[in-house]
């Protein structure tokens, strides 16, 4: 980390009980849930607070599919978001529209019925249809489905919307939200850390908290600690409105078609591979063809959109491991040090639990929230890539990954 070649205002150091570095949505929950609970909290951000990730993700709230070690902490998360007008004073576009998964072929459908069995051992309740009925119940799909899965409880939010809001409840319960203010240095000091910033700001705290993202190595490494952490963008398109018809998120198996259409009609696009983003240039380019494709896809399994025109496309900068798992939890090298990041796209649905739990792990030493398979020791030992991992990505992301 280097200090910013930008003025310096005045010096100026501030003391706190803990500090979140870092403000997408996993950081500004956690000072939420600290600030909830009388923590004086600091939450710093480089930006805009839900500029990056954060804000231009899919907006998906899904709970079908996640990895068999994550259902704790996302069923956590998502009885957060079934509270979140409650909590925050806005429903930021929450909507319960169930998810429906889809499989093209004998294989996927091997592994629908995998992700539906323990989404079940969970408590989730999964319905499963065979091709005939799910064309049946949604007539906008083509016949080339041969099985769905229908989770009712999964749900959507708007990214663009959700940060901010939470960031300003964290303000009304008393926490210092920082924004445009880049943390350069991290010290251990007087049995705490010491956080100098680019806009002359220190910041003094015995716990911190390392949500920075597609950043957060660079802050990891100042303690010693590292994970081989790479950044990718998820590309994504929106259409012109089009008459209301598809409600429930759909997703296929194989990953080449995501969407959802808001109450407005306008048709989001997303779809594998993720794409290559460059974090240093803050950049984050979607390929013409990556577009061209996906909606090729779409058109294969909605024809009723072949003449859908795409009126925007955007993508954005993620963090992302080769076992896609995240890191969330204390460090294994520095008491007071608490990691969350490389939240491999899933941050959206999970970061309510994200921030909930570090709180526990704040404010009373540990969770009920199951989080060893997150740790960062894992990557004190070779992992092994997960198959998402080169099914997900193009060439070029991970060429410029780890």
């Amino acid at each position: 980390m280097t200090a910013s070649s930008s003025a310096r205002r005045s010096e100026t150091t501030r003391a706190f009980d803990a500090a979140v570095i870092g403000g997408g949505l996993v950081g500004s929950w956690t000072a939420f849930f600290l600030a909830r609970r009388g923590v004086r909290v600091a939450l710093l951000e480089k930006g805009a607070v839900g500029a990056q990730s954060s804000g231009v993700n899919f907006g998906n709230l899904r709970l079908q599919g996640r990895h068999p070690t994550q259902f704790p902490l996302s069923l956590r998360a998502h009885a957060i978001w079934e509270q979140l007008e409650q909590l925050v004073g806005e429903d930021c576009e929450f909507a319960a529209t169930g998810h429906l998964y889809l499989a093209f072929d004998e294989a996927e459908s091997e592994k629908l019925e995998a992700h539906a069995r323990a989404g079940e051992s969970h408590g989730l309740a999964i319905e499963r249809l065979d091709g005939a009925a799910a064309c049946r119940r949604w007539p906008w799909l083509a016949p080339v489905v041969r099985a769905a899965t229908w989770s009712a409880r999964d749900a959507t939010a708007n990214p663009r919307l959700v940060t901010p809001v939470v960031a300003r409840a964290a303000a009304r319960l008393g926490a210092s939200v920082i924004q445009n203010c880049r943390v350069v240095a991290v010290d251990r000091a007087h049995g705490g850390f010491r956080l100098a910033t680019d806009s002359g700001l220190t910041v003094a705290a015995p716990q911190i908290v390392n949500a920075a993202g597609a950043w957060a190595v660079d802050i990891a490494r100042c303690f010693g600690e590292t994970a081989p952490l790479f950044a990718a963008g998820p590309p994504q398109f929106v259409t012109e409105p089009l008459p209301y018809r598809i409600v429930p998120s759909v997703q296929t198996v194989d990953g080449s078609v995501i969407c959802r259409q808001v109450p407005r009609g306008n048709v989001i696009v997303a779809g594998y591979p993720r794409t290559a983003s460059d974090p240093v240039a803050n950049r984050a380019p979607v390929p013409p063809q990556k577009t061209l494709s996906t909606m090729a896809h779409l058109r294969r399994l909605v024809p009723s959109l072949a003449a859908a025109r795409v009126i925007r496309v955007w993508s954005g900068i993620e963090g992302y491991l080769p076992d896609m798992l995240p890191v969330i939890g204390p460090s294994a090298t520095t008491p007071g040090l608490f990691h969350a990041f490389g939240l491999c796209g899933h941050g959206f649905q999970i970061g309510p639990g994200v921030g909930a739990a570090l709180s526990d792990l704040i404010v009373d030493g540990r969770t009920e929230t199951p989080l060893d398979a997150c740790s960062i020791a894992r990557f004190q030992r070779p992992v092994v890539p997960d198959e998402k991992w080169t099914r997900e990505f193009d060439s070029e992301a991970i060429r410029t990954g780890p």
